[in-house]
């Protein structure tokens, strides 16, 4: 199986993005299954519903979210009507959506998506560890689903190398999200789950995290109130990783970085090609 993850869409820039790039990638490199994280698409600040239903026809098969989520008030309605959006599975009981999805590809493969979010430095949700491990034993890789990704929406990355580690052999992919700058740990990691500490963002790079660069140099400058953050407005990079599956177990044989755009060095699976 081929799959496709493409880390947080910043505002239109990111949208463009995917939308201009995912549909010919989809068919060049006969891709299975393509996830994105969407928490950020709206201006910077969560995602509405037509931008999410904008993604999923631009070709990705689920949308994940963060600690973002609930930034646009709408989504908390319409998270409830969309099985292809998914917010941490950690958030607390009661919160509108779901944690977990699972898809099926157009060969009849089923793909477990898990979105959980990290506790360092963010606001202190229920555990990740636990909520990843009922949700996989839930849907078991090689029982339930023939492919599992986990999204682990975290600013460390030692949490994030920890459930790496914890999901090693149990997931075909875990990749980290959230502070959109795409690290070069990508492997496979020893049972056979592909890691990389964060798949980076799908935006323009001449910014800061996505954002116009003014405001949050001056924020560090002069540490006083003053505008609002904006979405950065330049061409957008679409950045990821692409991970190759054993038909057979589900764990992954081949990952690549995915680097397409503008200001970052290009990087994408040859092999597919």
């Amino acid at each position: 199986m081929r799959i496709l993850f493409l880390g947080d869409i910043v505002g239109r820039p990111g949208r463009h993005a995917v939308a201009e790039r995912l549909p010919r990638l989809r068919e060049r490199w006969r891709l299975d299954c393509v996830v994105i994280n969407g928490e950020n698409a709206a201006g910077g600040f969560g995602i509405t519903e037509s931008i999410c239903d904008e993604i999923l026809q631009a070709g990705a098969d689920a949308v994940t979210l963060g600690n973002h989520s609930f930034d646009q008030r709408e989504a908390l309605v319409f998270i409830a009507r969309q099985p292809r959006l998914i917010r941490p599975a950690n958030y607390p009981p009661g919160t509108p959506g779901r944690g977990a999805t699972v898809i099926e590809t157009a060969r009849g493969a089923r793909v477990l998506v898990v979105n959980v979010m990290g506790r360092i430095y963010l606001d202190p949700l229920d555990d990740p560890f636990a909520a990843a491990d009922r949700e996989l034993e839930a849907c078991p890789l090689g029982a339930a689903a023939d492919a599992v990704i986990v999204d682990m929406h975290a600013e460390a990355t030692s949490e994030k190398q920890a459930m790496g580690h914890f999901l090693d052999g149990r997931a075909s992919l875990v990749v980290g999200t959230h502070t959109h700058a795409p690290t070069a740990d990508h492997r496979v990691l020893p049972h056979g789950t592909a890691y990389l500490s964060d798949a980076g963002m799908c935006g323009d790079y001449d910014s800061v995290l996505g954002m116009q660069k003014e405001e949050p140099v001056r924020r560090f400058l002069q540490k006083t109130p003053g505008s609002r953050l904006e979405a950065a407005t330049g061409p957008g990079t679409l950045c990821g990783v692409a991970v190759e599956t054993d038909d057979s177990t589900g764990l992954a044989k081949r990952v690549w970085a995915v680097r397409l755009g503008p200001h970052l060095e290009e990087s994408w699976p040859r092999e597919w090609d």
